[in-house]
């Protein structure tokens, strides 16, 4: 009987490739809008990851998200080295500060200000020059993606309009710096340039202020648990202590709260589930009802109503898989061409499962409309002409 289902299933080629399209079609906008919402989510704690020398970052109980800037007293950076369980404590200086290139134009950027004497908390790969060059008076690294968007729209005497290269003199908050190399860093959700020097001088380009610490990167000491260190470190400053986990997890809450993201690709992904029941279920019910007379010839023959759901099932089944891998298959191909130009695309493990389900309970909801037709039927149909 199965093999008489799959039969009938592509008995009729037209409307057989009509049902694999449509699910094909839901399909692909299902796991494609889910894979870009995971790619953008996923790049907000990008620069969290990178910095992946540190086990708990210190920062003030009210920070939301890594641009959120709170900034704490530097007494806490000596309370945090005290705390038994830390191996190393180092300070950091993160803000947004205006940048002015070397033909005047101007842009904001965000500096990044790590430990003078051990440079932790710098970026994970440097491409042009040495993490060490940070030392050298008023040397600044830009990521490497930036550098080449940077340009000098007007250009130099004798020069027309390039890109920002090493050796260039800019100003940040109207001081003097010199870009001495460059890095590359993960994709990130937002898209300002990102500059590093020390912390000392972050502290000198940034505004004057009463607080200035941003952050407290800890490393724990081997054998401590960090849960444990967290809270004593909680204790003894009054400031939140988290794991880069933690972090990235608050990071992405905030922001995919705050800018309506997940409403919008839930939107989406909502009307790929409901196109793939409207699309497979009137076609299945077209199927079914369009070989009713052989259903009740079968019923005629002593076929159960058993027997006959079992048949539309394969023949749903079926027509499921095949969609739905053609689905997948082209959403993973234009998540690949769509790269290229920058968008976030990143199909998680967990998409093409929870893609799956949603198709099969698409499918499944087509199958009970088409099948009650099948249960209701009468076996004296057959002889009807």
């Amino acid at each position: 009987m199965n093999v008489f289902a799959i039969k009938m299933l592509v008995g009729d080629r037209l409307k057989y490739l009509g049902l694999v399209i449509g699910i094909a079609f839901a399909s692909l906008l299902i796991t494609q809008q889910a894979s870009i919402f995971y790619g953008y989510a996923h790049r907000i704690g990008a620069w969290i990851r990178d910095t992946g020398q540190a086990d708990l970052w210190v920062m003030d109980e009210q920070a939301e998200y890594t641009e959120d800037r709170k900034p704490l007293t530097d007494t806490t950076l000596q309370r945090v080295r005290s705390i038994d369980g830390v191996a190393w404590a180092v300070p950091m200086w993160k803000g947004y500060l205006r940048m002015r290139l070397a033909d005047g134009t101007r842009v904001q950027a965000r500096l990044i200000g790590i430990d003078d004497a051990t440079l932790l908390g710098g970026p994970p790969e440097m491409v042009e020059g040495e993490l060490k060059d940070l030392h050298r008076d008023r040397a600044v690294i830009i990521d490497e993606a930036s550098l080449g968007d940077l340009r000098l729209r007007y250009g130099l005497p004798g020069e027309g309009p390039r890109a920002v290269r090493i050796g260039d003199r800019i100003d940040v908050n109207d001081h003097e710096a010199i870009v001495v190399g460059s890095y590359r860093r993960s994709p990130e959700f937002f898209w300002d340039p990102v500059l590093y020097t020390t912390y000392s001088r972050a502290l000198a380009m940034a505004p004057s202020e009463r607080r200035q610490l941003t952050f407290v990167l800890v490393k724990v000491k081997d054998g401590h648990d960090h849960g444990a260190v967290a809270r004593a470190i909680a204790a003894a400053t009054g400031c939140a202590a988290r794991t880069g986990p933690e972090f990235e997890a608050i990071s992405t809450d905030y922001v995919l709260a705050k800018t309506g993201i997940l409403v919008n690709f839930g939107i989406t992904i909502a009307l790929g589930f409901v196109i793939g029941v409207l699309v497979a279920g009137q076609l299945l019910y077209n199927f079914v009802v369009e070989n009713l007379r052989y259903h009740a010839a079968m019923k005629a023959m002593g076929a159960t109503n058993g027997t006959l759901i079992r048949m539309v099932m394969v023949q749903v089944l079926v027509a499921a898989g095949l969609g739905f891998g053609i689905g997948v298959g082209g959403a993973a191909l234009s998540g690949v061409l769509l790269a290229r130009g920058g968008l976030a695309f990143e199909m998680d493990w967990r998409i093409p499962l929870f893609g799956a389900a949603a198709i099969l309970v698409v499918c499944c909801i087509a199958a009970l409309i088409s099948i009650s037709r099948v249960l209701r039927l009468e076996p004296a149909v057959v002889f009807k002409s």
